[in-house]
């Protein structure tokens, strides 16, 4: 299977620049996973299309300020790194522009010296670890002398930084916003708790593959990189009784939905686990963990529009892509919303 085949054309206009002034405003496409129907509704009204004992798994990742720019001690170079993944203590996998001024030892500045980040291992395609270098908090440095990392399609600058947060983030890590999750407010996951939705979470800090394009012609030549992933006792005894009683369990956003395809794949039934996901899903591949997904509509040619292709259909996906383009649907991190429905 080609990546060409997972190509669409989407008018520049359509690519959301800001966040709607409400969060649950935005449009909602609803696709039925078995049957391909297509209907369109408005996220507060989500409560509508779930049914008492669905069981909804969020993200509570929290985006940290991952972009920072600095200057080379040695030539006073300006480089900027953007935070992927902590490795262990204070090192750091990253990417860096200019990498190839990055050599073993380098040492980069950032905001007068109150943070340092040393080269201690390079890798391809622009990634070095560093050892990061400071005096007190590091994540109160950090939100001082870094930016959210807003991907390159987002031209206009944010103004109030938490519409990049959804509103139950709790665990620091991600160098981007599990963005399905953007779409709710306390307001409407009290409403759906209300109608007997139960409501839990697992933790899935997102990575370099927000990032990188597949830039492989033959998907089956393209390698994930692994995202650090957590989910514990209480949600996966939730999940089990779901399962045991038949339960539909609806992942909110594609990391969600890795996350727990990663551990059934891993465990063969959900159980308290950390780790790091490297999970592929195109089409062709089974669902163990999940029945019906919650997401934004995604980048041509991307690993995310595979996912929802296996998901729900390669043609079904690509004829709804082109519906929401028809009814002027917003795309990608501040864009609109689709259902893929268990039915």
């Amino acid at each position: 299977m080609k990546v060409k085949d997972f190509d669409y054309h989407l008018p520049e206009e359509l690519i959301a620049q800001t966040p709607l002034k409400e969060r649950s405003a935005s449009k909602l496409l609803i696709l039925g996973k078995e049957n391909g129907k297509i209907s369109h509704d408005q996220f507060s009204n989500l409560r509508h299309h779930l049914e008492k004992g669905d069981v909804l798994v969020l993200n509570d990742t929290s985006v940290i300020p991952a972009r920072l720019y600095g200057v080379k001690e040695e030539t006073l170079a300006t480089i900027e790194i953007l935070l992927l993944k902590q490795k262990e203590d204070n090192i750091w996998e990253c990417l860096a522009k200019k990498s190839r001024k990055i050599k073993i030892g380098t040492i980069v500045s950032f905001g007068d010296g109150r943070l340092k980040a040393k080269c201690v291992r390079i890798a391809d395609e622009g990634i070095r670890d560093f050892e990061m270098i400071y005096d007190g908090v590091f994540y109160e440095i950090l939100d001082e002398l870094g930016e959210m990392p807003l991907p390159p399609y987002i031209h206009e600058k944010l103004i109030d930084q938490d519409r990049y947060q959804t509103v139950y983030n709790k665990h620091k890590g991600s160098a981007a916003a599990p963005t399905a999750g953007l779409h709710f407010t306390q307001e409407l996951l009290r409403d759906l708790r209300d109608k007997g939705v139960i409501i839990t979470y697992i933790t899935l800090h997102v990575g370099l593959g927000t990032f990188r394009p597949v830039s492989v012609e033959d998907i089956n030549d393209h390698i994930m990189h692994s995202e650090f992933y957590q989910i514990n006792e209480e949600t996966a005894a939730i999940l089990r009784k779901a399962k045991e009683n038949k339960q539909k369990i609806i992942a909110v956003g594609t990391t969600s939905l890795r996350t727990l395809e990663t551990i059934l794949r891993d465990y063969d039934n959900f159980q308290e686990a950390s780790g790091w996901s490297d999970i592929f899903i195109y089409p062709g591949c089974s669902f163990k963990a999940i029945d019906g997904l919650i997401t934004n509509f995604h980048l041509p040619k991307s690993t995310l529009i595979m996912l929802v292709s296996a998901l729900a259909g390669q043609n079904e996906i690509m004829n709804a892509y082109q519906e929401a383009i028809k009814e002027k649907y917003r795309f990608f991190s501040f864009g609109d919303s689709m259902y893929i429905k268990p039915e």
